[in-house]
């Protein structure tokens, strides 16, 4: 867990410090990826520190399908002229909310438990 939480903060200090511009008619579809990675690492850390089994292939193979889904849904909601990202963002973001929820309870008990 420590190691990706390095990763985390070296990604987001590379991040800011690129000069790398995404052309606008690719930022729905950025967005909507970055959600979708950032939900599926935080589900990740959420399996470590609850104690849940975490699984490399299940990480790695919802990483994927995050990916493709979300892809698939801003796709089709710009060939139909919605704005299906909106949800898709929505629908990761609520998850993204939801693991930090259980990854703070699952830290306040085990620091309960060591004070016991």
């Amino acid at each position: 867990m420590v190691w990706a939480i390095i990763g985390i903060i070296a990604g987001v200090i590379i991040g800011l410090s690129a000069t790398y511009t995404i052309p606008i008619e690719y930022v729905k579809y950025t967005a909507v990826v970055l959600v979708g990675l950032l939900d599926s690492i935080f589900g990740a850390i959420k399996a470590e520190v609850s104690r849940e089994e975490y699984n490399q292939t299940i990480f790695l193979t919802g990483l994927i399908f995050n990916i493709i889904l979300a892809i698939g849904i801003t796709l089709l909601g710009e060939r139909l002229g919605l704005d299906l990202y909106l949800a898709v963002t929505v629908v990761f973001t609520f998850r993204i909310f939801s693991n930090l929820g259980i990854m703070r309870r699952a830290l306040i008990d085990i620091l309960n438990k060591k004070k016991k």
